[in-house]
């Protein structure tokens, strides 16, 4: 005797509720999204740990992943730490590309670009501890990357362009090292984040303050100006 309609429709719900407690959920597979997701944790971790102290159960813990496949992507504790090195230096300079100094005159351009530089390592503290952490190892991991030259040729390159520009539109002097001209932009900022504590700590200083913060900010362009104006 078949069963009436209503109640193969009682048991219908049922049996579709079943079948999907049954089934296996399709499963994704993005390893660039994951990589991806490791290294803005193990960012985080060897920023403020350092590289002997960062742990990759804390990692692995704070990812959708775990242990063994972090070492399946990077191969080894440093090898994920060198992979944060070189990630660190490519979002900077992805940004830099992005500023468009050629459109600018040679002094204004000087000006945007000692901004930014400014501004980004204020706003991202992590980039200065790994760098800092970095120079501890005396650049012993950085050394070990494929990549890292051709990272910082834009960088430099960018800083040439602006600083010919302005020799040859007569605005700037002559015979400064566009190496030694990034090294100075580099120092001030750079000392602008990693020192600001214990400075602050010694001369009784407010530095996080936004009057002097900007103030700060405009003290090093006008300085890196000075000195190449001509």
């Amino acid at each position: 005797m078949k069963p009436d309609a209503p109640a193969r429709a009682r048991r219908a719900p049922a049996a579709a509720a079943k079948a999907g407690a049954d089934a296996t959920p399709p499963r994704t597979n993005d390893p660039d999204r994951t990589m991806q997701n490791i290294l803005e944790v193990a960012t985080e971790e060897f920023a403020s740990k350092g590289l002997s102290g960062a742990r990759i159960d804390e990692i692995a813990a704070s990812t959708r992943t775990s242990k063994r496949m972090i070492y399946y992507y990077f191969g080894s504790k440093e090898g994920l730490y060198v992979a944060v090195l070189e990630e660190a230096y490519r979002r900077i300079r992805a940004i830099e590309a992005e500023l468009h100094l050629e459109d600018l005159p040679p002094e204004d351009a000087l000006r945007k670009l000692v901004g930014f530089t400014c501004d980004y390592q204020l706003a991202n503290p992590d980039f200065i501890r790994l760098v800092m952490t970095e120079n501890i190892h005396r650049g012993e991991f950085l050394a070990q990357s494929r990549t890292i030259q051709q990272l910082n040729v834009p960088a430099i390159n960018a800083v040439k362009d602006v600083y010919r520009r302005g020799v040859e539109a007569g605005v700037f002097r002559s015979h400064i090292d566009p190496v030694d001209l990034h090294m100075s932009i580099s120092a001030l900022c750079f000392f602008n984040v990693s020192n600001r504590h214990t400075f602050s700590l010694i001369f009784k200083r407010d530095l996080d303050s936004p009057a002097a913060i900007v103030a700060r900010r405009d003290a090093i362009i006008d300085m890196v100006v000075r000195y190449v104006r001509k």
